[in-house]
């Protein structure tokens, strides 16, 4: 023991604590204070409003060492658990806790907590509705209502101006779990253009809305700029969604609970915004901005000389419409050669909107010696928080121009412009060697060929569009045509989520191209298709046993690992392999 402690490193210490973000009043909850690599004692418990403490601190230790390549690593905690009841709604800070330890006073970083107000109908002790915290009212024995699980679509302002950011989010709301979703049809953005932001859907959040508390997942969210005045609405989408819900069933051990899918069809609401116009009159100077933004000018090099290249950059910073702004007419002096400017944008979302800069950087040539100006410019923006109009003054530039080395006919002008020599060659004066030599073109096998090429081309477009019309004819034969390529085109999408290492979106994408392809090839809607139909539907088709039992031990993997991924175990390349085999092998099959 002494070799292998003296062989160790030294562990650093810390101590942090661990408690949910929200919960429900009336519910427990647990509070964990974790000390690491260390003893402690001493130790202060902190209190709070908003909860009673019933029960700890309750100390837990753990030990543990390894020893790789000839070293030895060691770790221990020390664990307090503290359960409370959630007494009154509100959001509260959990303070700091302390511990002695090494001769040192630890403390742990101060939390919150949101403790949400029960439903409704707990409230006044009905027992009609289903509750998140409450599997007894999630039975099967009860219908999943339009307020137990529905689509939300919401703005974050109800009335903007015209290039004024909103932003929009569209979220599920249910008080049961979720085995499957899958949009089949997105809300329209007409009227609008889109920054959408990047989420990750997961259930793990609580929201109290009308009165009720709900599991909820962001489905989407971006940042709108209106592109007109009025009313724009948000048109609905639809969603195919399995809530579980429970049934009890008697067995030998007594009544157990076990769930059972419910498919259901969702249908979101419509969202509409009410778009001002722009304020009239509009200044000669303003081009569309809107938001709050600043301007910056530079000039290089620092000398210039004629026939020489020069650039004037013209910097747009701020908040806003960043990304549509137009390039300012720049009156540069006469004397000089203006190429089109030079875009560039860099821009990121920021919180409600969007920040960054819009760089125009145009290429001059100065073409004569002399002092010149390139005269101040007015950049006017549209500020929707004063709702007034703000003129920005960019300085005058002033430019002297000294003598350069390059002459006019032959300066590089800049990177990619180059005046060519523009002499008259001289005439050729020695012999030629020409000759005069006639033939008779009609005789010639290409002359006849312009006239064979078009006429195959003709019967071959022919041809072609007969056996078009033929195949569109069929729907059946079309869908199953090209069932496999919209396959395809989907894992391929699912490919670009696996190198990016998105889970979840990765096994929605399978699970899409998977459906949609049985979907065509079985000639049946999507919301008709289960696992038990198609297992029946393949083999009338006439695939084997073996492939129907891969395809759905494909579809069983996808889903638990959509919603359960630290449990699956599942490897994203080994399912992506698995779903081409399967399609392949499919594809291959003779239709009885």
């Amino acid at each position: 023991m002494f070799v292998l402690f003296s062989l160790s490193a030294v562990a650093q210490i810390s101590f942090t604590a661990h408690a949910p973000k929200q919960v429900v009043q009336g519910n427990k909850f647990d509070v964990r204070f974790v000390l690491r690599n260390a003893e402690g004692e001493n130790f202060q418990e902190p209190k709070f409003d908003g909860a009673t403490k019933i029960y700890g601190p309750a100390l837990s230790t753990s030990y543990s060492s390894q020893w790789v390549n000839g070293k030895s690593s060691s770790s221990s905690s020390q664990e307090y658990t503290l359960m409370y009841r959630a007494d009154k709604a509100g959001t509260y800070t959990i303070p700091s806790a302390t511990i002695e330890a090494d001769g040192k006073r630890y403390s742990t970083a101060s939390m919150t907590i949101e403790i949400l107000p029960p439903d409704k109908n707990a409230q006044q002790g009905s027992q009609s509705g289903a509750r998140i915290d409450d599997i007894d009212s999630q039975s099967t024995s009860k219908p999943v209502n339009a307020n137990d699980l529905f689509v939300r679509i919401s703005m974050s302002k109800q009335k903007v101006y015209e290039q004024e950011a909103v932003v929009c989010t569209i979220k599920l709301y249910t008080k049961y779990q979720i085995s499957q979703f899958m949009t089949t049809l997105q809300p329209s953005f007409d009227g609008f253009l889109i920054e959408e932001l990047s989420i990750e859907p997961s259930m793990n959040n609580i929201e109290h809305y009308n009165g009720q508390n709900y599991m909820v997942a962001e489905l989407k969210k971006c940042i709108l700029f209106p592109q007109k005045s009025g009313k724009l609405t948000i048109s609905s989408g639809n969603y195919d969604v399995t809530a579980v819900q429970y049934e009890q069933v008697r067995s030998m051990f007594g009544i157990i609970r076990q769930p059972v899918e419910r498919k259901l069809q969702v249908k979101s609401n419509s969202a509409t915004v009410n778009i001002l116009p722009l304020p009239s009159p509009k200044p000669a100077t303003f081009s569309g901005a809107v938001g709050q933004f600043k301007v910056s000018t530079e000039v290089k090099p620092n000398n210039f000389k004629t026939y020489e290249a020069a650039t004037y950059t013209y910097n747009i910073s701020g908040t806003g419409n960043i990304k549509y702004l137009k390039a300012p007419e720049i009156n540069f002096p006469s004397q000089f050669d203006v190429y089109d400017p030079q875009n560039e944008v860099n821009a990121k979302i920021a919180g409600q909107s969007v920040s960054g800069s819009n760089k125009f950087e145009y290429t001059f040539i100065p073409q004569y010696v002399g002092e010149y100006e390139i005269p101040t410019t007015t950049f006017t923006y549209f500020d929707p928080t004063s709702a007034k109009y703000v003129n920005v003054d960019v300085p005058a530039t002033k430019i002297s121009v000294a003598k350069g080395v390059a002459a006019a006919s032959d300066a590089v002008v800049s990177k990619d412009i180059e005046l060519k020599n523009k002499d008259i060659l001289h005439i050729k004066t020695n012999n030629l060697q020409l000759k005069k030599e006639h033939n008779l073109y009609l005789s010639s096998f290409t002359y006849w060929l312009w006239y064979i090429l078009p006429l195959i081309a003709v019967l071959g477009v022919m041809w072609y569009y007969r056996k078009t019309i033929k195949e569109r004819s069929n729907v059946q034969l079309l869908k199953n045509k090209r069932a496999n390529k919209v396959a395809k085109k989907r894992l391929k999408q699912a490919q670009e989520f696996m190198k990016a290492n998105n889970a979840n979106s990765f096994y929605a994408e399978i699970l899409k191209a998977l459906w949609g392809y049985l979907s065509d090839k079985l000639n049946i809607p999507v919301s008709e298709l289960n696992k038990e139909n198609i297992a029946v539907e393949l083999q009338s088709f006439g695939a084997d046993d073996t492939s129907i039992s891969q395809l759905l031990t494909i579809l069983d993997k996808c889903e638990f690992a959509q919603y359960a991924p630290e449990l699956s175990g599942s490897n994203m390349n080994e399912i992506y392999d698995e779903a081409s085999d399967i399609m392949n092998k499919l594809e291959n099959t003779k239709r009885k």
